[in-house]
């Protein structure tokens, strides 16, 4: 019999109300209920018009992000980009990122090899 985990991601726990972020997202981390060893996803929803409450960056860990709805911008270090629907962008670990909703929300999948004690949250990183 293959080994795989199939599963629906809305049944990942929300962790965003742990991070005091619920009111501006979902923020599903997959990789333990997939039973994932290296491979590390997280399925992030900034509501419409919000902005995520941090930054985050990492030493080692290179993602890749998809947009699998709405539209948004991401903030990468200095540089701003505006993105849509299946815009995907790889980010080097030591870029700090963050998201930005644009008026119908976005939804983001992040995918990337797993480091553990690998992230650095960045409070208030995007500041207008």
């Amino acid at each position: 019999m293959p080994d795989y985990t199939h599963m629906n991601l809305s049944e990942v726990k929300d962790s965003a109300p742990g991070f005091g972020a619920d009111q501006f997202q979902e923020a599903r981390f997959a990789r333990e209920d997939l039973g994932a060893e290296q491979a590390g996803l997280a399925h992030i929803k900034v509501k419409p018009g919000k902005r995520m409450p941090f930054g985050h960056k990492h030493d080692e860990a290179e993602e890749i992000y998809v947009v699998i709805a709405g539209s948004g911008r991401i903030k990468l270090d200095d540089e701003i980009v505006d993105v849509v629907e299946l815009d995907a962008i790889r980010i080097a670990p030591e870029v700090a990122r963050c998201i930005e909703a644009g008026p119908d929300g976005i939804s983001v999948l992040a995918m990337g090899a797993h480091h553990d004690n690998d992230g650095e949250v960045l409070p208030n990183w995007w500041a207008d």
